[in-house]
Formats: structure tokens, sequence, C-alpha cells
């Protein structure tokens, strides 16, 4: 959930109506606004680039010679931390012209996502600073 409030709940893809006991009552596709495609295509690459990163991260480290850098890595999972960074904050620029009341706050995907951006870059940082050992 990116936005809860006043029973209702919004993520990137679906809103939700909900009840005073929680229950699911409806949901429906979230709005076709380009700013909205444009979030959820860097959230998909930062996800795409997460997942590279990982697996170069295997790949380098039984290829890669000792005293290495583990470059490629590190700017995968760069990559990564900038798209969640840039979605986040089109959302936030953007989010206000799509919920006009003022009744809501900001969900925990919403605040994952500004806790994930420095978590990258600070993961990608240490990967480039990263020599291989024997």
């Amino acid at each position: 959930q990116w936005i809860v409030g006043n029973g209702h709940s919004t993520d990137l893809w679906q809103n939700c109506s909900t009840s005073s006991s929680g229950n699911v009552h409806h949901c429906y596709s979230s709005s076709a606004n380009e700013w909205l495609q444009s979030v959820q295509a860097t959230m998909i690459l930062s996800i795409i680039f997460s997942v590279l990163s990982l697996f170069l991260f295997f790949c380098q480290l039984f290829t890669l010679t000792k005293g290495g850098r583990f470059y490629i890595t590190g700017v995968f999972q760069i990559l990564a931390g900038l798209c969640v960074m840039s979605a986040a904050s089109i959302y936030t620029v953007r989010h206000p012209e799509w919920h006009l009341n003022s009744d809501y706050s900001y969900g925990f995907a919403y605040i994952l996502a500004w806790v994930a951006f420095p978590l990258a870059l600070l993961s990608g940082v240490i990967y480039v600073i990263l020599r291989k050992r024997e």
C-alpha cells in the first residue's frame, strides 16, 4: 500500500476500498496516467537490476581473480537504487493530482521504497569497494 486512509488503500496497480472491519469490498485497476506507468516501470526495472546484481555477484564470486573488484555487480545495484529513487520521487510529486482529498497517509510500501533507496546505493558502493580474497 502506497497510500492508505479513509477506507481506501492504493498501491501501484490497484485501488481498494475497505470496510471498518478491514474486509476488502471493491478493488479496481489504478489509473492509466503516464506518470503512474513510469513509476511502475522504474520499480520493475529496480527489481530486474537487483536480481541481475545478485546473479552477477555469484558469477563474479567464482570467476573473478584474486584482488579483483565487483564493479559490474556494484553498478547494477546502484542502478537499482536510482530506479527506486526516481519511482518514489515521481510518485511523491504527482500523487496529489491522483488523490485530491487530503485524508490519507503514506503506506508501508511507500516508506519501504524510500528505505530501500539508500540501502541499495550503499550496497552498490560496498560492492564496488569490495575486493575478492582467497
